[in-house]
């Protein structure tokens, strides 16, 4: 049994609290939104996902006693919040302590991946953290159901990334380990962008090719821009890669298919937003994805056509021909 604390009680967070609470291991809870974990202590279910919780899930409001003995820390808050908790925990985590980060994005001010931020606020308080970035085509969803799902626990820490496989790895979720956390992480938030060009696709009443074909050149822009930067090309053909983008771009339960499907349909982004009530990842990754291109001349056109329709109004019809019309250019560029 590992004690394990979770920073954060959206779907995500919630779902790993009880698929670990489940098989056996220490788990508590803290959020910023305190009132909610009375709700969960007291009805034992989680509404969001229409799901039971295990009664030995703990919750706790005070962040020192949360972080406090922990095995591991998870960070499941959205990724524009990663900072604020963690400058608010880094106080109370120890050196060296191994910090999980299961949030999807990358910081737009400072283009810093989230395992990043979470090793920048911990130096701000003279500690260092080891850190593991946990991805892959999970949707909370299907694993509060305990249908079967895979995952990589990513770190440059192997040691690291083992204890994390140790201790999420059971019947119905298979971890596997990854080296290159980097290109991990920058799967998890480019991914998000290409499944909001997917829902466009299908929102707009386009078909299966369509879609078919955003997935695949989307996933030749998230391949060529992680090569730039130093990352594995094996990374984006894996789970975290090709895996999460399959099941972002084409999954009723995608925020971001969402978001682009009520985007062809033609509501502005505000709009579809606030329809959809939670985050969306995508939207949200766009500025720094957009100025890493920039930053290493690789060309991003699914991307730049995304942005252009949720940050300049621009029309779907319009944006899609100018697509299609692109240069001639060979698969493989």
């Amino acid at each position: 049994m590992s004690r394990v604390c979770i920073l954060g009680a959206g779907s995500w967070g919630m779902a790993l609290a009880k698929m670990l609470a489940e098989t056996g291991h220490d788990t508590v809870v803290w959020t910023f939104h305190s009132e909610k974990l009375d709700e969960y202590k007291k009805t034992k279910r989680y509404p969001k996902l229409d799901c039971g919780l295990p009664d030995n899930i703990g919750y706790e409001k005070t962040l020192s006693f949360a972080c406090a003995g922990r095995d591991i820390i998870v960070t499941a808050v959205p990724s524009v919040n990663v900072r604020a908790v963690m400058r608010q925990a880094a106080q109370f985590i120890p050196g060296n302590q191994i910090v999980v980060n299961v949030s999807k994005g990358i910081e737009s001010e400072t283009m810093m991946t989230l395992t990043d931020v979470i090793e920048d606020e911990m130096h701000s308080v003279g500690k260092s953290v080891r850190t593991v970035a946990l991805s892959g085509p999970t949707h909370a969803e299907e694993l509060v159901k305990n249908l079967p799902s895979t995952i990589v626990s990513a770190s440059s820490d192997a040691e690291a990334a083992k204890l994390v496989q140790d201790i999420f790895m059971n019947d119905n979720l298979r971890v596997y380990t990854n080296d290159d956390m980097l290109g991990v992480e920058l799967c998890g938030a480019m991914k998000n962008i290409i499944a909001i060009a997917s829902g466009i696709c299908i929102g707009v009443g386009f078909g299966d090719n369509s879609k078919a074909a955003l997935i695949t050149r989307g996933l030749a822009e998230m391949t060529r821009l992680g090569l730039a930067m130093g990352c594995k090309a094996e990374t984006f053909a894996g789970l975290a890669g090709m895996g999460d983008l399959i099941v972002t771009a084409t999954s009723r339960h995608s925020r971001n298919f969402q978001a682009g499907y009520l985007l062809g349909q033609g509501m502005t982004a505000e709009e579809a937003k606030e329809k959809i009530g939670m985050v969306v990842e995508g939207i949200n990754a766009l500025p720094a994805v957009l100025e890493l291109s920039e930053k290493y001349g690789v060309e991003l056109p699914i991307c730049l056509a995304v942005d252009s329709i949720v940050n300049c109004g621009c029309e779907v019809p319009e944006t899609v021909r100018q697509l299609m019309q692109r240069d001639r250019k060979s698969e493989g560029v």
